[in-house]
């Protein structure tokens, strides 16, 4: 099939550091290109693929201080992909509601996997406004909010499963993997960590919006004795740093749409330590790859019961259920059903 990816232009595909999306776009482009199909990856300029490359812009947004309106880049690569659509058999777009309106008014399947969450009220209301439009979902709950739009799938992520493998390291510390932020609850990882007696390293990105929750908020726990702040890491790094911990922290408190930390962590042998929000009880098997806790004090005692965890099976865990291939097939069935639809029944499912 002849594919469009259509990733958001704030990070490289694959992320130099940190990007949730990116990321995956770049391992669902990467094994839809070893699968034979013919993709075509509109992003940004310095992204890395083995699928023909169509930069939208020079560089990531995120990393160009002279683009102040991150939106028109997005805005124009809207429109000459509207111009190019008979290339395609099937678009798939990453940027959220941006291309409803647009391609709506046009013949080629397209669809669009949503990949943040679905519960602020401006999002029920946008959302609401294209009932018909196809979408993927990343997890069940990320459905919750407009469970009555046109869901066609959920699919959850994938790895690939060469790029994050358990290293023969020693475990020591407890570890914190992503995005310093409120609803990540790195504070509480901090906390958990002290109750349980063991040092926590953490490994994570300090967003612009961010920094005053981090100046007053984080900034102080750092002082203590068994605290290590790292700052962002690469994928390179993952391994050792995953792999030497008892098991990932992860106490978030918001409706997590997927968590692809918690799917890197597994990858590693890993065990996931985390609260019962969003799309967790999807991805973590309680006892088996992770525990699933109700507060600070249930993930202290989970952390006293490692123990009973095997990480090779949390290993193999993460190859049955969520490798890169898994992904990538599930969204080919996905891209044939609508090929496969004519164009006219593709125009009155839009249009309603």
């Amino acid at each position: 099939m002849r594919i469009a990816q259509v990733s958001p232009l704030y990070e490289a595909v694959p992320p130099r550091l940190y990007g949730g999306t990116e990321r995956v776009v770049s391992f669902l482009t990467e094994e839809l290109v070893a699968m034979g199909h013919d993709v075509t990856l509109f992003a940004s300029g310095d992204s890395r693929t083995a699928a023909r490359l169509e930069p939208m812009c020079d560089e990531a947004l995120r990393l160009d201080p002279n683009v102040r309106d991150r939106m028109a880049p997005h805005m124009k690569m809207m429109e000459i992909i509207r111009d190019r659509v008979d290339e395609f058999d099937v678009i798939h777009f990453h940027n959220d509601y941006l291309p409803f309106s647009l391609f709506s008014r046009q013949a080629t399947p397209f669809v669009t996997t949503i990949h943040g969450r679905l519960d602020l009220p401006e999002f029920v209301d946008v959302y609401g406004a294209f009932p018909k439009v196809p979408l993927v979902s990343i997890s069940d709950s990320q459905r919750a909010p407009v469970p009555n739009l046109n869901w066609v799938r959920t699919v959850h992520h994938g790895l690939p499963p060469h790029i994050l493998t358990p290293r023969n390291v020693r475990q020591d510390y407890l570890a914190v993997l992503g995005r310093v932020s409120p609803e990540k609850g790195v504070d509480k990882a901090i906390h958990i960590a002290g109750k349980a007696g063991l040092r926590v390293k953490i490994a994570a990105k300090v967003d612009a919006a961010d920094e005053e929750y981090f100046d007053i908020v984080i900034k102080p726990l750092l002082k203590l004795p068994h605290v290590e702040f790292i700052g962002e890491i690469n994928e390179m790094q993952k391994p050792d740093f995953l792999s030497a911990a008892h098991a990932l922290l992860f106490p978030i408190d918001w409706p997590e749409p997927f968590g692809l930390v918690m799917i890197e962590s597994m990858a590693c042998g890993t065990p996931v330590i985390t609260f019962e929000r969003g799309s967790v009880p999807e991805v973590i098997e309680d006892g088996l790859t992770g525990f699933i806790t109700r507060d600070e004090a249930d993930a202290v005692r989970a952390v006293h019961r490692l123990g009973e965890i095997s990480r090779d099976a949390v290993r193999a865990r993460f190859e049955e259920r969520f490798t890169s291939r898994r992904m990538a097939k599930e969204y080919c069935s996905l891209y044939e059903e609508m090929v496969e639809r004519p164009r006219t029944a593709q125009l009155r499912v839009i249009a309603g």
